[in-house]
């Protein structure tokens, strides 16, 4: 699935991943391939994306994921 992170001044990552683990408001939670249409919000903590073979982590305060069509944009 696409993963895009953006953040207000630039792009954080833009590429492909298996799973991806999110910081929520109410915990953690994964997003993984065909995953249903969603949209929360996320706390202050890690973004972990795993492509399968290296995972990639990157720090947030907080924003909003939104997950359509196999897609994930994270607004950070």
């Amino acid at each position: 699935m696409q993963v895009d992170i953006l953040s207000p001044d630039s792009t954080l990552f833009s590429g492909e991943a298996k799973v991806v683990t999110l910081p929520g408001v109410n915990g953690s939670f994964q997003i993984m391939n065909m995953h249903a249409p969603m949209i929360s919000a996320l706390a202050k903590g890690n973004v972990i994306v795993d492509n399968g073979s290296e995972k990639q982590e990157f720090a947030v305060n907080g924003g909003i994921i939104e997950v359509v069509d196999n897609k994930i944009v994270i607004l950070a």
